[in-house]
């Protein structure tokens, strides 16, 4: 991870006072600069949550989306959230995720969906895997993430940058 001088000493202090951040995200290489996934996020304190794979062919409103990719992915990714706020965190403590895509065609909508989900860039480690099919007929996406809630912060105190 790069760090600055004085951010790794801030990180350093916030460590021996019991304060450390739950999540840090690994800045992108030149490789993958501009995707909507980090190399790899590091956690300390918090709780682990382990979502189960995520898929839907209606919206929240219960409209059959079978065939609308963006849709899917967005509904999924509201699903998600959903889960995360009654397990008491949301979807900006995904540190981790599997997406699975019936179309490897779709993987830049997707990207491009993932993005918005994450609007401060702290975007999860992820994996992008192109399958045959899903659970049902019709469904173009699946997610399985993997959230970290709550750190050794304070509400009031970051002790590193997000």
């Amino acid at each position: 991870m790069k760090r600055s001088r004085a951010t790794a000493a801030l990180f350093a202090a916030c460590m021996l006072a019991g304060t450390a951040q739950a999540a840090d995200y690994m800045e992108q290489g030149e490789r993958i600069r501009g995707r909507s996934y980090s190399p790899a996020v590091v956690t300390e304190g918090g709780r682990t949550v382990w979502l189960a794979g995520e898929t839907t062919i209606t919206d929240l409103n219960g409209k059959d989306i079978k065939g609308d990719f963006d849709a899917q992915a967005r509904t999924v990714f509201a699903l998600i959230d959903q889960t995360l706020k009654r397990a008491g965190g949301s979807l900006k403590d995904v540190v981790s995720m599997t997406v699975y895509l019936t179309d490897a065609r779709n993987g830049a909508a997707f990207s491009k969906i993932r993005s918005e989900m994450f609007p401060e860039r702290n975007f999860p480690a992820s994996a992008q895997i192109t399958v045959s099919n899903l659970a049902v007929p019709g469904m173009q996406v699946e997610i399985q993430a993997i959230a970290v809630i709550g750190d050794k912060c304070s509400k009031q105190t970051r002790c590193l940058p997000r």
